[in-house]
C-alpha cells in the first residue's frame, strides 16, 4: 500500500481477541478504507489472530501482540507512530491501561454493561434496540465520518492456505464428486456446545443425504472432532488441530454450509461467505453477535431461562441444558438442505 498524504488520517485500531471480535472489525476497517483511501490503517491484535487481517488489502499494517510482551513496551512502540485517531474497541483492563501510556485521541464504544447484566439476571431487555456488535464499532471511528455499508464481515485467504486445504481434502477423499459440508462441534464453553450425540446423529443424517462432511475445530477439540467424524464413516474427516485460522476459513468456503455454535468459526463462515446453520443456547441476539449480513438460519428456544450467560459458561444453571438439548439433529438437518438448496 501506498504511503498516507501527509494531512490523511493516522488511525490505529485496537481490537486484542477473538476469533469472533476481529472478523467483525472488518466492516470497519473496510468503511474507514473508502472514506480515507490515503489513511494509514493499523489493527493491534494479539500475534495470535494476525492471520484473520495479515492479507486484508483495507489495511496498512497488523501488529501483533505476542504473550511475553509488556505492555509498556508495546506502548512505546504505539507512540512512535503517532497516531491522529486511536479507536478502543476492546474496553478491557489492559486497553484501558493503554490509554493511559499512549496519550492522543482515544474513541471507545458503549459496551451497554448494565443492559447485558440486566437481560442475564432479571430478563429484561434495556438495550437500545439490536444493533449487531459489527456496527457498534462505527462509535469508536465517530470522528472519521463513517457508516456501514450493509455488507459482510471479510477474511481475505492468502494462496498457501488455499493451497494446503486443497491438499488435504485431497488426501481425504473429500469435496470430489459430492456436495461438502462443515460442522464445528467446539466451543470454549461447556454451555454452548450442543451436545456430542446430537453432532454424531447429524453427521450420519447428512452422510446419508450424499453429502461429505468435514468437521472443524482447534488442537483443544481433537478429540471430540475425531468421534464426530468416525460417524460418518469414509465420508467424513477431521481437520481439527490441522489448521491455522485462515486455512480453517479456507476449508470452511469450500464447503456448501456450515452448521456451528455461537462461536468463532460461525464468524469466520460469515466473512468467507458460506452459509451458516447456528446453535444458539446461552446467549441471545441482543448481546449483538448473531450471524452479521449473511445467508445463515439461527435454531434457539425460547425458554424463560435464556439468557443465562453472555459467554456461555461450565454448565446450565438449572442442569437441564434445554436450550440446545431441545435441539433436534433433524431440525439441523432441514436447516441445512434449506440453505444450500
Amino acid at each position: 500500500m501506498s504511503r498516507p498524504a501527509p494531512d490523511a488520517p493516522r488511525v490505529l485500531v485496537v481490537r486484542f481477541s477473538s476469533i469472533g471480535d476481529v472478523i467483525l472489525v472488518t466492516p470497519l476497517l473496510r468503511a474507514l478504507r473508502a472514506r480515507h483511501p490515503a489513511a494509514e490503517l493499523a489493527v493491534l491484535t494479539k500475534q495470535r489472530y494476525v492471520e484473520l487481517l495479515q492479507d486484508n488489502p483495507r489495511v496498512s499494517r497488523v501488529l501483533g501482540l505476542a504473550a511475553d510482551e509488556p505492555l509498556p513496551a508495546l506502548a512505546a512502540r504505539l507512540r512512535a507512530e503517532r497516531y491522529t485517531h486511536l479507536l478502543d474497541l476492546h474496553g478491557s483492563l489492559r486497553s484501558r491501561a493503554l490509554r493511559l501510556l499512549v496519550p492522543g485521541r482515544w474513541r471507545g464504544f458503549r459496551k451497554h454493561r448494565l443492559a447485558r447484566s440486566a437481560l442475564i439476571h432479571a430478563k429484561r431487555n434495556l438495550y437500545p434496540g439490536l444493533v449487531p456488535m459489527a456496527e457498534r464499532y462505527f462509535r469508536a471511528a465517530r470522528d472519521l465520518d463513517v457508516t456501514p455499508d450493509g455488507g459482510p464481515p471479510e477474511l481475505f485467504l492468502g494462496r498457501p492456505a488455499i493451497e494446503r486445504v486443497a491438499g488435504w481434502l485431497a488426501r481425504s477423499g473429500l469435496g470430489r464428486d459430492r456436495p461438502l459440508l462443515a460442522v464445528a462441534p467446539g466451543a470454549a464453553h461447556a454451555t454452548k456446545r450442543w451436545p456430542e450425540e446430537r453432532w454424531i446423529a447429524l453427521v450420519r443424517r447428512l452422510v446419508h443425504t450424499g453429502a461429505e462432511v468435514a468437521v472443524v475445530g482447534g488442537p483443544e477439540d481433537r478429540e471430540l472432532c475425531a468421534r464426530v467424524a468416525a460417524a460418518g464413516g469414509a465420508r467424513a474427516a477431521s481437520a481439527a488441530g490441522e489448521f491455522g485460522l485462515q486455512d480453517t476459513g479456507a476449508l470452511i468456503r469450500r464447503a456448501a454450509a456450515l452448521v456451528s455454535g455461537d462461536t468463532g468459526v460461525m464468524h469466520l463462515a460469515t466473512a468467507v461467505g458460506t452459509p451458516v446453520v447456528a446453535l444458539f443456547g446461552p446467549t441471545v441476539e441482543a448481546f449483538g453477535f448473531f450471524p452479521y449480513r449473511a445467508r445463515a438460519t439461527v435454531l434457539e428456544r425460547r425458554l424463560p431461562c435464556r439468557p443465562c450467560s453472555s459467554q456461555g459458561g461450565a454448565r446450565c444453571p438449572l442442569g437441564h441444558h434445554r436450550c440446545l438439548v431441545d435441539i433436534a439433529p433433524e431440525e439441523v438437518a432441514v436447516a441445512v438442505d434449506a440453505l444450500v438448496s
